[in-house]
Protein backbone atom coordinates (compact mmCIF):
# COMPACT_ATOMS: atom_id res chain seq x y z
CA UNK A 1 0.00 0.00 0.00
CA UNK A 2 1.43 3.20 -0.92
CA UNK A 3 1.22 6.21 1.67
CA UNK A 4 -1.00 9.36 0.90
CA UNK A 5 0.90 12.17 -0.44
CA UNK A 6 0.16 14.83 1.82
CA UNK A 7 -0.79 18.07 -0.53
CA UNK A 8 -1.40 21.07 2.15
CA UNK A 9 1.96 22.09 1.46
CA UNK A 10 0.99 23.27 -2.09
CA UNK A 11 -0.43 26.18 -0.62
CA UNK A 12 1.99 28.22 -0.68
CA UNK A 13 2.16 28.23 -4.49
CA UNK A 14 -1.42 29.36 -3.96
CA UNK A 15 -0.37 32.39 -1.80
CA UNK A 16 2.56 32.98 -5.14
CA UNK A 17 -0.52 33.32 -7.28
CA UNK A 18 -2.72 35.31 -5.47
CA UNK A 19 0.44 37.81 -3.82
CA UNK A 20 1.47 38.35 -7.66
CA UNK A 21 -2.07 38.89 -8.90
CA UNK A 22 -2.34 41.59 -6.40
CA UNK A 23 0.63 43.01 -7.27
CA UNK A 24 2.19 42.38 -3.70
CA UNK A 25 5.63 42.77 -2.74
CA UNK A 26 7.66 40.10 -4.02
CA UNK A 27 9.73 39.57 -0.60
CA UNK A 28 6.70 39.55 1.63
CA UNK A 29 4.77 37.02 -0.82
CA UNK A 30 7.72 34.58 -0.96
CA UNK A 31 8.23 35.09 2.95
CA UNK A 32 4.45 34.45 3.06
CA UNK A 33 4.48 31.53 0.77
CA UNK A 34 7.13 29.60 2.55
CA UNK A 35 5.17 30.29 6.15
CA UNK A 36 1.91 28.94 4.78
CA UNK A 37 4.32 25.54 3.33
CA UNK A 38 6.43 25.37 6.58
CA UNK A 39 2.99 25.43 8.44
CA UNK A 40 1.07 23.02 6.93
CA UNK A 41 4.09 20.68 6.67
CA UNK A 42 3.99 20.67 9.98
CA UNK A 43 7.77 22.21 10.70
CA UNK A 44 8.08 23.69 13.56
CA UNK A 45 8.88 27.53 13.71
CA UNK A 46 12.83 26.70 14.28
CA UNK A 47 13.04 24.30 11.71
CA UNK A 48 11.21 26.94 9.51
CA UNK A 49 13.75 29.65 10.99
CA UNK A 50 16.62 27.17 10.01
CA UNK A 51 15.47 26.39 6.62
CA UNK A 52 14.98 29.99 5.29
CA UNK A 53 17.99 30.96 6.83
CA UNK A 54 20.20 28.30 4.94
CA UNK A 55 18.11 29.11 1.51
CA UNK A 56 19.10 32.60 1.86
CA UNK A 57 22.73 31.71 2.42
CA UNK A 58 22.82 29.55 -0.44
CA UNK A 59 21.32 31.99 -2.68
CA UNK A 60 22.89 35.26 -1.48
CA UNK A 61 25.44 35.40 -4.58
CA UNK A 62 22.38 34.90 -6.80
CA UNK A 63 21.47 38.64 -7.22
CA UNK A 64 25.31 39.57 -7.77
CA UNK A 65 25.85 36.94 -10.50
CA UNK A 66 22.02 38.71 -12.01
CA UNK A 67 22.85 42.05 -11.87
CA UNK A 68 26.51 42.36 -12.86
CA UNK A 69 26.02 41.04 -16.32
CA UNK A 70 22.79 43.21 -16.69
CA UNK A 71 25.09 46.25 -15.72
CA UNK A 72 27.47 45.61 -18.13
CA UNK A 73 25.42 45.44 -20.89
CA UNK A 74 23.45 48.31 -19.99
CA UNK A 75 26.92 50.86 -19.88
CA UNK A 76 27.43 48.59 -23.57
CA UNK A 77 23.87 49.91 -24.86
CA UNK A 78 24.42 53.40 -23.55
CA UNK A 79 27.55 53.75 -25.20
CA UNK A 80 26.56 52.92 -28.76
CA UNK A 81 26.01 49.06 -28.91
CA UNK A 82 22.74 49.54 -30.52
CA UNK A 83 23.70 51.68 -32.90
CA UNK A 84 26.56 49.99 -34.10
CA UNK A 85 24.35 46.54 -34.47
CA UNK A 86 21.94 48.23 -36.07
CA UNK A 87 24.45 50.40 -38.78
CA UNK A 88 26.49 46.87 -39.16
CA UNK A 89 23.01 44.89 -40.50
CA UNK A 90 21.69 47.77 -42.61
CA UNK A 91 24.83 47.31 -44.65
CA UNK A 92 23.81 43.73 -45.67
CA UNK A 93 21.68 44.41 -48.42
CA UNK A 94 20.48 40.79 -48.57
CA UNK A 95 19.48 40.50 -45.19
CA UNK A 96 15.83 40.80 -44.01
CA UNK A 97 14.19 40.31 -40.34
CA UNK A 98 13.15 37.24 -40.57
CA UNK A 99 16.71 35.72 -42.20
CA UNK A 100 18.07 37.16 -39.60
CA UNK A 101 16.01 35.55 -36.68
CA UNK A 102 16.11 32.18 -38.68
CA UNK A 103 20.16 32.22 -38.17
CA UNK A 104 19.57 33.47 -34.62
CA UNK A 105 17.12 30.84 -34.10
CA UNK A 106 19.64 27.87 -35.51
CA UNK A 107 22.46 29.11 -33.19
CA UNK A 108 20.31 29.87 -30.31
CA UNK A 109 18.88 25.64 -30.30
CA UNK A 110 22.14 24.71 -31.58
CA UNK A 111 24.09 26.14 -28.48
CA UNK A 112 21.17 25.11 -26.01
CA UNK A 113 21.71 21.53 -27.14
CA UNK A 114 25.34 21.81 -26.13
CA UNK A 115 24.07 23.11 -22.92
CA UNK A 116 25.30 26.43 -23.35
CA UNK A 117 22.06 27.88 -22.33
CA UNK A 118 23.51 30.99 -21.15
CA UNK A 119 25.05 32.78 -24.54
CA UNK A 120 21.53 34.22 -25.21
CA UNK A 121 18.25 35.83 -23.68
CA UNK A 122 16.07 38.50 -23.68
CA UNK A 123 18.34 41.18 -21.50
CA UNK A 124 21.23 39.64 -22.67
CA UNK A 125 21.08 39.16 -26.35
CA UNK A 126 17.84 40.08 -27.60
CA UNK A 127 17.16 43.76 -26.59
CA UNK A 128 20.52 44.90 -27.05
CA UNK A 129 21.52 43.50 -30.10
CA UNK A 130 18.93 40.71 -31.97
CA UNK A 131 16.34 43.16 -31.63
CA UNK A 132 17.82 46.16 -33.22
CA UNK A 133 19.15 43.96 -36.11
CA UNK A 134 15.86 42.82 -36.89
CA UNK A 135 14.61 46.05 -37.00
CA UNK A 136 17.39 47.66 -38.82
CA UNK A 137 16.93 44.89 -41.54
CA UNK A 138 13.68 45.94 -41.89
CA UNK A 139 14.21 49.55 -42.56
CA UNK A 140 16.92 48.54 -44.86
CA UNK A 141 14.43 46.93 -46.76
CA UNK A 142 11.54 49.14 -46.57
CA UNK A 143 12.30 52.17 -45.32
CA UNK A 144 10.65 53.53 -41.69
CA UNK A 145 8.41 51.29 -39.91
CA UNK A 146 5.31 51.33 -38.44
CA UNK A 147 5.35 51.53 -34.93
CA UNK A 148 3.11 48.34 -34.84
CA UNK A 149 5.69 46.32 -37.26
CA UNK A 150 8.23 47.37 -34.64
CA UNK A 151 6.53 45.84 -31.75
CA UNK A 152 5.81 42.73 -34.35
CA UNK A 153 9.53 41.94 -34.91
CA UNK A 154 10.56 42.45 -31.63
CA UNK A 155 8.24 39.92 -30.44
CA UNK A 156 9.16 37.86 -32.59
CA UNK A 157 12.48 38.49 -31.34
CA UNK A 158 12.18 37.56 -27.77
CA UNK A 159 9.79 34.81 -28.97
CA UNK A 160 12.71 33.22 -31.01
CA UNK A 161 14.89 32.86 -28.10
CA UNK A 162 12.27 31.13 -26.55
CA UNK A 163 11.53 28.34 -29.28
CA UNK A 164 15.05 28.30 -29.66
CA UNK A 165 16.44 27.70 -26.06
CA UNK A 166 12.74 25.66 -24.97
CA UNK A 167 13.35 23.20 -27.84
CA UNK A 168 17.34 23.02 -27.88
CA UNK A 169 18.34 22.46 -23.83
CA UNK A 170 15.28 19.46 -24.03
CA UNK A 171 18.16 17.57 -26.29
CA UNK A 172 21.31 18.54 -23.78
CA UNK A 173 21.44 15.04 -21.79
CA UNK A 174 22.06 16.87 -18.44
CA UNK A 175 19.17 19.11 -18.62
CA UNK A 176 17.11 18.96 -15.94
CA UNK A 177 13.81 17.94 -17.39
CA UNK A 178 15.87 14.95 -19.07
CA UNK A 179 16.83 13.83 -15.38
CA UNK A 180 13.15 14.41 -13.80
CA UNK A 181 12.15 12.30 -16.51
CA UNK A 182 14.67 9.51 -15.59
CA UNK A 183 13.73 9.87 -12.44
CA UNK A 184 10.18 9.38 -12.23
CA UNK A 185 10.43 6.53 -15.01
CA UNK A 186 12.91 4.69 -12.95
CA UNK A 187 10.47 5.28 -9.62
CA UNK A 188 8.45 3.53 -12.12
CA UNK A 189 10.15 0.39 -13.00
CA UNK A 190 10.63 1.70 -16.30
CA UNK A 191 14.63 1.97 -17.23
CA UNK A 192 15.23 4.28 -19.52
CA UNK A 193 18.60 5.31 -20.63
CA UNK A 194 18.84 9.37 -20.27
CA UNK A 195 20.34 9.68 -23.78
CA UNK A 196 17.74 7.76 -25.52
CA UNK A 197 15.44 10.58 -23.44
CA UNK A 198 17.37 13.52 -24.89
CA UNK A 199 17.72 11.39 -28.69
CA UNK A 200 14.38 11.77 -29.27
CA UNK A 201 14.03 15.52 -28.11
CA UNK A 202 16.06 15.95 -31.76
CA UNK A 203 12.99 15.23 -33.79
CA UNK A 204 10.97 17.80 -32.21
CA UNK A 205 13.34 20.51 -31.98
CA UNK A 206 13.64 20.26 -35.66
CA UNK A 207 10.02 20.17 -36.70
CA UNK A 208 9.97 22.91 -33.75
CA UNK A 209 12.81 25.06 -35.90
CA UNK A 210 11.04 23.93 -39.43
CA UNK A 211 7.46 25.26 -38.01
CA UNK A 212 8.94 28.97 -36.81
CA UNK A 213 11.67 29.62 -39.38
CA UNK A 214 8.25 29.24 -41.75
CA UNK A 215 6.58 31.82 -39.34
CA UNK A 216 9.76 33.94 -39.46
CA UNK A 217 9.81 33.73 -43.53
CA UNK A 218 6.28 34.90 -43.36
CA UNK A 219 7.29 37.98 -40.66
CA UNK A 220 9.14 39.34 -43.90
CA UNK A 221 5.97 39.29 -46.20
CA UNK A 222 3.60 41.07 -43.48
CA UNK A 223 6.22 43.75 -42.85
CA UNK A 224 6.18 44.37 -46.73
CA UNK A 225 2.34 44.74 -46.44
CA UNK A 226 2.31 46.45 -43.58
CA UNK A 227 4.67 48.99 -45.18
CA UNK A 228 2.86 49.49 -48.11
CA UNK A 229 -0.13 49.40 -46.69
CA UNK A 230 1.27 52.66 -44.60
CA UNK A 231 2.28 54.38 -47.95
CA UNK A 232 -0.94 54.06 -49.26
CA UNK A 233 -2.89 55.63 -46.48
CA UNK A 234 -0.61 58.31 -46.36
Amino acid sequence: MQSAVNLWPLLGVAVIVVGFVLRANPVLVAVAACGVTGVAAAMSVMTLLETLGAAFLKTRNLPLILLLPLAAIGLLERFGLRDRAQAAIGKVRSATAGRLLIVYLFARESTAALGLTSLGGHPTMVRPLVAPMAEAAAEAQHGPLPQRIRYRIRAMSAATDNIGLFFGEDIFVAFGAIVLMHTILQAEGIEVNPLHIALWGIPTAITAFVIHAWNLRRLDAEIARAVLDEKGAA
